[in-house]
């Protein structure tokens, strides 16, 4: 008798998700990762909490990667994602170095 496998699909993650309970700190140390290593990132928040320590993030992460020559922008945009079947807006955070 043959074995069925079970195949997981796995959602490719492009932009780091940050929630009102995320710490500053952990957030920006991974922003700062993914800009040393891919050279621009992105962010995205839900609500005004969430929205709160992305932006806090980003502050820590310009202190983070300015030693090595880097001076970041962010770009705000809106996106509509949908949670549960209901349409959200989220604000998606582009960082790049200037």
């Amino acid at each position: 008798m043959e074995e069925i496998k079970k195949m997981e699909t796995i959602e490719k993650v492009d932009f780091l998700k940050v929630s009102s309970k995320s710490s500053p700190n952990a957030v920006a140390g991974a922003l700062a990762g993914v800009l040393r290593e891919k050279g621009s990132a992105e962010m995205q928040a839900i609500g005004a909490g969430a929205l709160n320590q992305a932006i806090k993030a980003v502050a820590i992460a310009r202190g983070f990667v300015a030693p090595s020559g880097m001076d970041l922008i962010c770009i705000p945009a809106f996106t509509e994602i949908k949670i549960d079947g209901e349409e959200r807006t989220a604000i998606r955070l582009i960082i790049e170095p200037r």
